[in-house]
């Protein structure tokens, strides 16, 4: 209990024995170490749709799991752009969606495909998009602070400070994320989140909308003297921009001790 992040892992396993018990799981199951799918999905996804500035929004970024793919659908269906990150990160950067020309039926079958291999177009680094507003995964969240918890292995974490990096998205681009009304917590302590924990701006939920106000600071970009080195070697975005950075300043950023 006295290990760094220690914390995190108890609201997990709480949240994820909870969901489980409660017999609000989905598959994937089980739901522990995923971001856990769950009934009433379609519902908070319905929620982001009410969202003024979703609505306004062209480029939408939305994570690859499970409870998410119906935000895929409704981003395809009204014509948005969909960009999902790639799962951990390990292939391209961005994966891009255009629905023009696409059938309902191809609409569906996009968004329920981890990653959209098959009609996504893989982005670099060096590749020039924009993101309106994200919609990412938790484990649990406070709806009064913004505070989150993920899986853990810090993907949504690496794929907003890479965007913040690029200058694709700043401070006011819109989090949100879509939770069951359970995955609702109010023990996050603020205090113990470290610089890469990425906080919201609204939480949906099968039955509210909650506008957190969070004055939790987002993160800036990348924290590359708190990445660690096994996390930095399974990421290629990261090596590559590491790289990149030495060949421009004559000094590749730090990495954190082993």
């Amino acid at each position: 209990d006295e290990k760094p992040g220690a914390w995190k892992w108890g609201i997990r396993k709480r949240m994820w024995d909870l969901i489980e018990k409660k017999g609000i799981a989905l598959m994937p199951r089980p739901v522990h170490n995923t971001i856990p799918n769950f009934r009433g999905a379609g519902k908070a996804a319905d929620k982001v749709l009410l969202l003024p500035e979703y609505r306004e929004a062209q480029f939408v970024s939305v994570c690859p799991d499970a409870p998410q793919r119906q935000v895929r659908f409704i981003t395809l269906r009204h014509m948005k752009v969909l960009l999902v990150p790639p799962p951990g990160l390990k292939k391209g950067f961005y994966a891009v969606v255009s629905p023009t020309y696409l059938s309902f039926y191809k609409m569906r079958e996009t968004s329920a495909r981890i990653g959209t291999p098959l009609l996504g177009k893989e982005l670099g680094l060096e590749s020039d998009f924009r993101v309106d507003i994200l919609v990412i995964g938790s484990v649990a969240v406070d709806p009064d602070t913004g505070a989150r918890v993920g899986v853990g292995h810090g993907t949504e974490e690496l794929a907003y400070a890479l965007l913040r990096h690029k200058k694709i998205i700043d401070e006011s681009t819109l989090v949100v994320t879509t939770v069951h009304d359970k995955q609702l917590v109010n023990d996050i302590p603020v205090d113990k989140l470290l610089p890469y924990d990425l906080p919201v701006d609204i939480v949906c939920t099968p039955n509210y909308i909650y506008h957190t106000n969070t004055k939790i600071p987002k993160p800036t970009g990348i924290y590359w003297d708190l990445l660690l080195p096994d996390k930095y070697l399974r990421v290629n975005v990261l090596r590559e921009l590491r790289e990149k950075i030495g060949q421009e300043t004559g000094e590749k950023p730090k990495l954190a001790p082993t």
